[in-house]
């Protein structure tokens, strides 16, 4: 059962009666509701992760992709991997990813100067 037969029955609306100027102003709000809906759904998938957290994506062509979440942004978050390359992502695209081991073994570690 669809969310849409929960609620109210919706209100037909007989677009042949409507002026070109009606029709215009119809479909602004539509695509402004649709971007409204797509941003609340990005945003949702978005706070299932944490800045800081490891995730993987597989991007298309490409083998899978791990890294650190290190950003939100407006429709996608900023993802820097292993090999230090910065990734613009969907949220929908990420899933969580094992902590990785920071056991120092010899050989990685860089002294600071």
């Amino acid at each position: 059962m669809g969310a849409a037969s929960l609620l109210a029955p919706m209100t037909r609306i007989n677009i042949d009666q409507l002026t070109e100027a009606e029709l215009i102003d119809l479909n602004h709000r539509i695509v402004e509701r649709l971007k409204f809906l797509q941003h609340m759904r990005a945003h949702g998938a978005m706070m299932k992760f944490s800045i800081g957290q490891r995730v993987v994506f597989d991007p298309p062509g490409q083998p899978q992709v791990k890294g650190v979440l290190v950003k939100y942004n407006r429709k996608t978050v900023t993802v820097v991997t292993d090999e230090r390359l910065r990734w613009n992502v969907s949220p929908g695209l990420l899933r969580h990813a094992e902590p990785k081991d920071i056991t120092p073994q010899e050989g990685n570690v860089v002294k600071l100067k």
